[in-house]
């Protein structure tokens, strides 16, 4: 069913991508890598490490230093940040079994966005500075990398440097701490699924339990920003899945669906699943991502369909949690009517 996906691809970034022939190149080999293997891997160095470290541990200190009742309570009405339990996420009707921490842009209050009401906005329900502070850190160190991703692919493609980027100005990038139980009846940990967002950069510990599928010649994707596609559950039991085993000092990268959509289908938003192992693990997955109220545009159809990021990410969001208290909201306050004035265009924060 799966092989081991060994001497993956991987790359360092340069600290500023300037335009030069040697960015350009290197772009076109992360292209290449994404659309052989569907994965890549850009190495760390020891300041990245650190940081690193200091999320895992934080990541480690809440979920085994509080009861399940004391974590439950960091959940919020507004935002779908907050505490996730275990079997609450749903990936094509069933339950997964990851306890996760969702951190979404941190959203003041007396924001004008929060008090017009535009769905999923709202503080981060922290539970304490110590980890406030380290997932903040951490974040930024892959909003660097995410930047520096895009821009080299753009260069990759023959196109300007700011290409992808202009989208991700005060993008809603966020972030999903994880951890995954011991597998015991269920080897279960997220089912099969593509990301919704533009690009992801994740972290994991040393135990495994992802794996990836690769593009294969022939095998339609499901294009989950249409309304009858989805691609939770998509390809779950079919051959063709590697393994991603561990490596020390990487970060693992991969397209996701937008960034499919932007490209034409030139990159393939990567599916991938979980399984439990042996032990506990841990893993931070960190989704560069556009502005929410930005509309997306193929670069090789710029009259043709579109997406308005905010509500790709409400409906993915809300399909994945159909009964989290931040969905009953979204439906009770007819949120979604904020949405449908973002694109048309005739809200303004």
């Amino acid at each position: 069913m799966s092989e081991s996906m060994t001497g993956l691809r991987t790359f360092r970034l340069p600290t500023t991508v300037t335009g030069s022939d040697d960015d350009a190149e290197l772009g076109r080999q992360l292209i290449a890598a994404w659309q052989a293997d569907g994965i890549l891997q850009i190495a760390t160095d020891a300041s990245q490490d650190r940081t690193t470290a200091e999320a895992m541990a934080a990541s480690r200190r809440f979920f085994h230093g509080l009861t399940l009742e004391e974590k439950s309570r960091f959940v919020s009405d507004l935002t779908y940040s907050g505490y996730i339990a275990s079997g609450e996420e749903v990936t094509d009707g069933i339950a997964d079994y990851s306890e996760i921490f969702t951190i979404c842009k941190d959203v003041p209050l007396d924001d004008s966005r929060v008090a017009g009401k535009w769905p999923c906005h709202g503080p981060v329900p922290w539970p304490d500075e110590s980890y406030r502070d380290a997932m903040r850190e951490f974040m930024t160190l892959l909003g660097g990398a995410g930047e520096r991703v895009l821009q080299l692919t753009a260069l990759g493609f023959g196109l300007d440097l700011g290409t992808f980027t202009r989208l991700t100005a005060d993008g809603w990038h966020h972030m999903r701490v994880l951890r995954f139980p011991t597998r015991s009846e269920s080897d279960r940990g997220i089912g099969a699924h593509t990301d919704y967002g533009l690009l992801v950069l994740a972290a994991q510990d040393d135990v495994g339990g992802l794996f990836v599928r690769p593009p294969i010649e022939g095998e339609d994707r499901p294009r989950n920003w249409l309304a009858d596609e989805s691609a939770a559950g998509c390809f779950q039991d079919a051959h063709g899945w590697n393994f991603v085993a561990p490596v020390d000092r990487v970060l693992t990268v991969f397209p996701g669906d937008i960034l499919q959509f932007l490209t034409g289908g030139k990159l393939l938003s990567t599916p991938h699943k979980v399984l439990l192992n042996t032990r506990e693990r841990f893993t931070m997955a960190y989704f560069h991502e556009p502005n929410f109220d930005a509309v997306v545009r193929p670069l090789d159809d710029p009259d043709g369909d579109t997406i308005h990021y905010g509500s790709h990410f409400t409906a993915m969001f809300m399909r994945c949690y159909p009964d989290r208290v931040t969905t009953r909201r979204i439906i009770e306050e007819d949120r979604l009517k904020v949405l449908s004035e973002l694109r048309s265009g005739t809200r303004h924060s």
